[in-house]
């Protein structure tokens, strides 16, 4: 698909709404986590009680409920954030037209959806698999004022939307013993991808990201969010050969590890 036709299907408002597939696989997937809870071995996240949780995070076990762990805990992340900007007033509702407001609106109806699709993976809220919500600070320890600065909250928006693709990426691996919840994470990627490309657009920036850079006025402490990107070799291509370094890069993006993804949500974990 041409990317400029991939990014302005982001932007069109009526197919920011489509239900189609993503309401098929929310109907399909409660029945897909009471199976998984059935086979599921109850360690990893779910294994820490709740007052041990409310400090940093652990990385999960390599095994598909792993994988729905930590996407777990990336969506609250993101669902909160999005709830208190949405609260806050710090989205100016004449941005563009009232066009901001109504992006991240919707982004947030996404991310509560995706909360609820994930505890349905993992058996849902009384499941030992079951993992509860930290405790979120987003200003990090005061450094940051998302709810009261619009281009701060535009900032740390951009660093978990790109967060959350790449650690979905890293997740696959995980999940391929699991074709059917595979295939229900790839979709929730798809729309995190598309959320990453509007919320950059918004910040004036591509809707990809290029090398390692984190872009115009992101705080130095989101530089983990993009690290490695700069890499252009995949399945044995050098991409920089073939379109040069930055479009290589920018063709691919590249996983985060387990251990990378919670490094960077303990950023912002109490």
């Amino acid at each position: 698909m041409n990317i400029l036709k991939f990014l302005e299907s982001f932007a069109n408002e009526d197919l920011m709404q489509s239900k189609g597939s993503r309401r098929d696989s929310f109907g399909q997937f409660g029945q897909l986590g009471k199976k998984l809870a059935l086979a599921a071995v109850p360690f990893g996240l779910a294994s820490l009680s709740t007052s041990a949780y409310a400090a940093d995070i652990s990385p999960t076990p390599s095994t598909p409920i792993g994988a729905l762990q930590l996407a777990l805990v990336l969506e609250y992340l993101e669902k909160e954030f999005y709830q208190k900007a949405l609260d806050s007033g710090v989205i100016p509702a004449s941005e563009n037209g009232g066009r901001d407001l109504k992006v991240f609106q919707q982004i947030s109806q996404h991310e509560n959806s995706h909360v609820s699709f994930l505890i349905a993976g993992l058996g849902g809220t009384a499941s030992a698999n079951f993992v509860p919500k930290p405790t979120f600070d987003f200003t990090v320890g005061g450094a940051f004022s998302p709810f009261t600065d619009y281009p701060t909250f535009l900032a740390l928006a951009q660093a978990f939307e790109d967060t959350g693709v790449r650690a979905y990426k890293g997740q696959a691996g995980n999940l391929i013993s699991t074709p059917d919840l595979l295939t229900a994470a790839l979709q929730i990627h798809s729309v995190e991808a598309r959320h990453a490309s509007e919320v950059r657009r918004l910040r004036g920036l591509k809707g990809w990201i290029t090398g390692s850079e984190r872009g115009a006025g992101m705080p130095a402490a989101t530089q983990a969010v993009y690290d490695g990107e700069e890499l252009t070799l995949q399945a044995g291509y050098n991409t920089a050969a073939l379109f040069g370094a930055a479009a290589g890069s920018e063709s691919y993006d590249e996983p985060l590890t387990t251990a990378q993804a919670v490094a960077i949500a303990n950023l912002f974990i109490v």
